[in-house]
């Protein structure tokens, strides 16, 4: 029996490392003129991954933490794509776009909250843009169930579109009307076979613990009804509350909330119920069926992790298309303008719609790859670290080291010559453990860290 509670020290903000250095890092320093210069270097043979920001809702869901756009105005939604248009235009003059693709992403906001024409205009758009797509691109879409056709589907499928995730968060009615986000089982579970129907064989299903009124129980009895729509994948995430970033979040009644111990059992239980049920953890909060590839790389310590979350494919340079988007290469990450106004008037200027990035230093890039490594596969091969950047580890990160003492003690991490090893209890706190070999992190007090609790 784990006493969670002695676990509650570790809730405190911190990043999730979907990249490092983390955004907050970003500086508009970082120009347009540092991204061309960056794909100019670029080797021709390295693969592109596209993400494509969609960004628009009709109503807000008071949990999510997106960059999204409220709108009923069909007429806001067929100018974006007039603007993603010159976007496109504009990268197609400084980067090689006939690069192989082996990714594509649509991100929202809500992407089939545009009409099955108008997603059939995006695709043909990115096609003719970037031609060169792999014979085994994946090709995904994020997908709010209430806003989902056969007609939606036919596009996507036609587009080359073989995985979808379908928002979930939670089944319960009183958790669902706190949130503001009415979607009962069955209207996932017509969705679910709509996929289905058009053959698709990867869908996963994203849900959210740490949300208003949940509980064990009621969190229990989600995860058992999400069982019977036997997705391939799923991903529970640790609901991040950042009131001070969004307004409607501070609609909730924090009372409401589950204490951190809680929110660590909830944890333990949905682990325990989905790996008892044929599924394997991946990362820090995803799960796949055992022939799913996100659970093969893992075994072959080959699992990466980006703004999307976990994927099997690496090496690639991420391309961030549309308003707030996000990209990055082997030493930069570059983020669009938020504001969809700025965004706009960047892009009739003729300019990229660079907003801020950063360009990572030969530090950055080693902690990256450790942190990076501990958060998809929770274990680090040390003398692969050192041969691969010709440093002796133990004194490189000699201070950070030990900073791990206390989870070592508390039987969380175990570390010999070889190799940095996360328990099985370990992966429940892994933003923690990677905590100490943040440098940036260090520079800030605790009290002043503007990232959600770690729990």
């Amino acid at each position: 029996m784990i006493d969670f509670k002695k676990f509650e020290k570790y809730s405190k903000p911190g990043p999730r490392y979907t990249s490092y250095p983390t955004a907050p890092e970003f500086s508009e320093e970082f120009s347009q003129k540092d991204l061309i210069n960056y794909f100019e270097g670029q080797d021709d043979n390295r693969n592109l991954s596209l993400y494509i920001h969609l960004p628009f809702c009709r109503s807000a869901c008071y949990f999510c933490g997106c960059n999204v756009i409220f709108t009923s105005k069909d007429d806001k939604k067929i100018k974006y794509l007039d603007y993603l248009k010159k976007e496109l235009d504009l990268l197609k003059k400084v980067l090689n776009t006939s690069r192989k693709v082996t990714q594509m992403h649509f991100g929202g906001g809500t992407p089939t909250y545009f009409t099955a024409e108008q997603l059939d205009e995006v695709i043909t758009m990115i096609k003719d843009t970037f031609p060169n797509f792999s014979d085994d691109a994946e090709v995904s879409c994020e997908v709010d169930p209430r806003f989902f056709t056969k007609e939606h589907m036919t596009v996507l499928k036609k587009g080359g579109c073989n995985r979808l995730s379908f928002g979930v968060q939670d089944l319960d009615e009183e958790v669902q009307k706190t949130i503001h986000r009415i979607q009962p089982y069955e209207t996932t579970q017509n969705v679910m076979q709509i996929a289905r129907d058009a053959g698709i064989n990867s869908i996963n299903i994203d849900l959210i613990y740490g949300l208003p009124h949940q509980t064990k129980k009621t969190f229990h009895e989600t995860i058992k009804q999400v069982l019977t729509l036997d997705p391939d994948r799923l991903a529970v995430f640790n609901y991040a509350h950042v009131p001070w970033l969004m307004k409607t979040m501070r609609k909730f009644d924090e009372t409401t909330f589950a204490p951190p111990s809680e929110k660590l059992e909830i944890l333990k239980d949905t682990i325990e119920f989905f790996t008892s049920n044929g599924y394997k953890m991946v990362g820090m909060d995803h799960f796949a069926k055992p022939e799913d590839e996100l659970f093969k790389a893992i075994q072959k310590g080959e699992l990466h992790r980006n703004f999307q979350g976990y994927t099997t494919k690496g090496g690639a340079d991420l391309i961030g298309i549309g308003v707030t988007s996000i990209g990055n290469g082997v030493d930069y990450y570059a983020q669009n303008f938020k504001d969809l106004k700025q965004y706009e008037e960047s892009l009739d200027n003729g300019d990229l719609p660079i907003f801020k990035g950063y360009r990572l230093s030969d530090d950055d890039i080693l902690r990256q790859y450790v942190i990076m490594e501990l958060m998809s596969n929770f274990s680090l091969n040390i003398p692969r670290v050192e041969k691969e950047f010709n440093i002796n580890f133990n004194e490189y990160f000699k201070d950070d080291l030990k900073e791990l003492d206390e989870f070592i003690e508390a039987e969380l991490v175990s570390i010999n010559n070889d190799k940095i090893q996360v328990s099985q209890t370990g992966t429940m706190l892994i933003r923690n453990i990677c905590m100490p070999f943040d440098a940036y992190l260090k520079k800030v007090p605790e009290n002043k860290r503007r990232f959600s609790k770690t729990i």
